[in-house]
C-alpha cells in the first residue's frame, strides 16, 4: 500500500512542475502593472499596462485549468501501458462527468445556482463547462478511477464484429456508464461536503503559529518517504486552507496585499502555510558551510567544489534533496533536527507578523514578495531575511557540533581522502574476482541507448545495471527528482556506491520499492530507462 501511495504522490509532480515558470511570469506581470511600484508607466490604458495584462492572462492558464492538468498528468505517471491513450481517456471521462453535473443541476434543484453573471462560491467553469468546483479533489478521484479502468480493461479482447469499441473506446464507454450515477451522487453530496470543507479551512487557517510549525515539520520529515506531496499539494494547489490553493490565492490578491498597511499575518493568516519553502533557501547555507568547515584541511578545496554548486542550486531554485539525503543517510538523527529547525524558522517568522506564500527558491522570492511588498511591507521583508539568516547560523552551529562530536563522515571527512565519487570503472575493478554476475544485472544489452553519449542515457543504463537488469525491474515511475522503481528481488541491487558512481545523489531502499535520487533530469533519465527496457524486452 505504501508503495502505491508513494507512486501516486510521485505522479502528481508532472503537472506541478508546470507551475514554476508561470508563477514567476504572473508575479512579474502583477508587479509591472502596479502604479505604486512603476508609477505613471503602469497607468491604466498605457501600452506598458496593456502588454503586461496580456502576459498576465497567459500566466494564469495553468492555474485556471489546474484540474485538467492533474487529470491528464496523472495517467502519464501511473498508467501501466499506453500512457498517452490513458491521458486522453481521463480527459474525456472527466469532462463527461462535469457535463453530466451541469445538466443535472439545471434540471433538478440541489441548491446550486448555475448561469449567474456573478461569481458563485462552489461553482467553476472547467473546459468551458459550468460545474461544481470540486477542485483537484475531483480531478484526482476521476483520473485515478480512469487509470484503474485503463489498466484493467484497455487490453480486453472483444469479438471481432465489435472490435472498433476495444482499447481506449472500451475504457471510455465504461467510464461514461460509471460517471452518470457518480455525477448524480456528486451533485447531491458535494454541496454538503463543501460546507464541512469551509469549516475545516477556517480551523486550519486559525491554528496559528503552532499549525504553521506542524505543517512545515510534517512536510520536511516526510520527504524521504515521498509522502510529503500529500501534505504540501492540498495546501499549495488544493482546498486545504483556501479554495483554489495558496498559490492561486496569493497571485489573485497580491495587489491588495501589497497595498495593505497592517501586518501580513493580520491580513492573510492562511498564507503562513506558504512559509514551508523558507528552509529551502536558508538551511543549505548553514549546512553547506558546516560540511566545508568540518572537512579535513587536505580535502577542503574538493569539498567546496562539491558542496558550493549544490548549495547555490538549492538557494536559487529550492532543490534541496542532495543536502537532505546526504545527512539522512549518514546521520538520520540530523534529519530530525533539520526538520525541527525548519518548523521553528517558519513559526518564528509567522509569530513576528510575516505571512507569505513563497516559491521554490530565491529566484521566485523577488517577483513573489520582495519587489511587490517593498512599498508597504519592507519591515516584513527585513524580518524574513534576518530570521532566515539567523537560522542559517543556527544550522551551521548545530551541524558543525554534531559532525565533530559524533565523527559523522560528511563530504571531506572520509578516511580514504576521496571527496568525489568513484567511477564505474573503479567499482567494476573492485568487484573483479567476485563470483560471476550473481546479481543478475544485464550488462550486454542491445538497446542503442546504451551506446549513446548523452549523459542521461548513460545514467539510465548504469542505474538499470545496478537495479539488477531488465529482468528484475517490474515497475517504473518518477517524481520531481527521484527515479522510483519496483524490483522483483531486492538482493540483486548493487550497493549505494555503484549508483553514486553513475551520477545519483543516493538511493532509498524500502523492500522492493527503490528510489534512485537523480535530480531534476529524472524525467529524461526515466525516458531513456524505459526505452532500454522496452528495446531489450522484445
Amino acid at each position: 500500500m505504501m508503495q502505491k501511495v508513494q507512486r501516486f504522490g510521485g505522479a502528481m509532480i508532472a503537472p506541478v512542475l508546470l507551475f514554476a515558470f508561470n508563477s514567476i511570469v504572473l508575479a512579474f506581470a502583477i508587479v509591472f502593472q502596479d502604479p505604486e511600484i512603476m508609477g505613471g508607466l503602469a497607468a491604466e490604458g498605457t501600452f506598458w499596462t496593456d502588454i503586461w495584462s496580456v502576459i498576465e492572462a497567459g500566466g494564469w492558464v495553468v492555474f485556471d485549468h489546474m484540474e485538467l492538468l492533474f487529470v491528464i498528468g496523472l495517467p502519464i505517471g501511473l498508467a501501466k501501458k499506453a500512457n498517452a491513450r490513458a491521458a486522453l481517456e481521463a480527459f474525456i471521462i472527466y469532462m463527461t462527468w462535469n457535463t453530466f453535473i451541469n445538466a443535472i443541476l439545471q434540471i433538478w434543484d440541489f441548491g446550486v445556482e448555475l448561469g449567474s453573471t456573478e461569481e458563485v462560491l462552489g461553482v467553476k467553469a472547467i473546459g468551458g463547462v459550468e460545474t461544481l468546483d470540486t477542485n483537484i479533489i475531483g480531478a484526482l478521484l476521476i483520473s485515478g478511477m480512469v487509470i484503474w479502468l485503463h489498466n484493467k480493461f484497455y487490453d480486453t479482447a472483444l469479438p471481432e464484429w465489435i472490435g472498433i469499441f476495444s482499447g481506449s473506446a472500451f475504457v471510455v464507454i465504461i467510464g461514461f456508464i460509471v460517471t452518470l450515477p457518480l455525477a448524480f451522487l456528486t451533485a447531491w453530496l458535494w454541496p454538503m461536503l463543501q460546507g464541512y470543507m469551509f469549516q475545516l479551512q477556517d480551523l486550519i487557517a486559525g491554528s496559528g503559529t503552532a499549525g504553521v510549525g506542524a505543517f512545515v515539520f510534517l512536510e520536511r520529515i516526510l520527504i524521504p518517504t515521498g509522502l510529503h506531496h500529500f501534505i504540501a499539494q492540498p495546501f499549495k494547489y488544493g482546498p486545504a486552507v483556501v479554495d483554489g490553493g495558496l498559490t492561486n490565492f496569493w497571485f489573485e490578491n497580491l495587489a491588495d496585499i501589497s497595498a495593505y498597511n497592517g501586518t501580513l499575518r493580520d491580513l492573510v493568516p492562511q498564507a503562513g502555510f506558504g512559509l514551508n519553502s523558507m528552509p529551502k533557501v536558508f538551511a543549505p547555507i548553514g549546512i553547506g558551510a558546516a560540511f566545508i568547515a568540518t572537512a579535513k584541511p587536505e580535502q577542503r578545496k574538493k569539498t567546496i567544489a562539491l558542496v558550493l554548486p549544490t548549495a547555490v542550486t538549492a538557494v536559487l531554485t529550492g532543490i534541496t534533496e542532495p543536502f537532505e539525503f546526504t545527512f539522512l543517510f549518514l546521520a538520520p538523527q540530523l534529519y530530525v533536527v533539520y526538520s525541527l529547525l525548519a518548523a521553528a524558522m517558519a513559526m518564528t517568522v509567522y509569530a513576528l507578523g510575516v505571512s507569505l506564500v513563497l516559491g521554490g527558491g530565491l529566484i521566485s522570492f523577488f517577483p513573489r514578495f520582495i519587489i511587490p511588498l517593498s512599498t508597504n511591507h519592507m519591515d516584513a521583508i527585513i524580518i524574513f531575511f534576518i530570521v532566515g539568516l539567523a537560522f542559517s547560523a543556527l544550522y551551521f552551529l548545530i551541524f558543525r557540533w554534531s559532525i565533530l562530536k559524533f565523527n559523522i563522515k560528511t563530504p571531506g571527512r572520509d578516511d580514504t581522502g576521496e571527496v568525489k565519487l568513484h567511477t564505474k570503472k573503479d567499482y567494476k575493478s573492485k568487484k573483479a574476482g567476485e563470483a560471476g554476475n550473481d546479481n543478475g544485472a544485464s550488462t550486454s544489452g542491445t538497446s542503442p541507448v546504451r551506446q549513446s553519449t548523452n549523459p542521461n542515457a548513460q545514467k539510465a543504463g548504469h542505474f538499470l545495471e545496478g537495479l539488477g537488469g531488465i529482468e528484475n525491474v517490474t515497475d517504473i515511475n518518477n517524481c520531481a527528482t527521484r527515479l522510483r522503481v519496483k524490483v522483483a528481488d531486492e538482493s540483486k541491487i548493487l550497493d549505494d556506491d555503484f549508483f553514486k558512481s553513475g551520477g545519483a545523489h543516493g538511493i532509498v531502499r524500502n523492500g522492493t520499492a527503490i528510489q534512485v535520487i537523480v535530480g531534476l533530469d529524472v524525467p529524461k533519465v526515466r525516458d531513456f530507462f524505459e526505452e532500454i527496457v522496452e528495446d531489450e524486452s522484445k
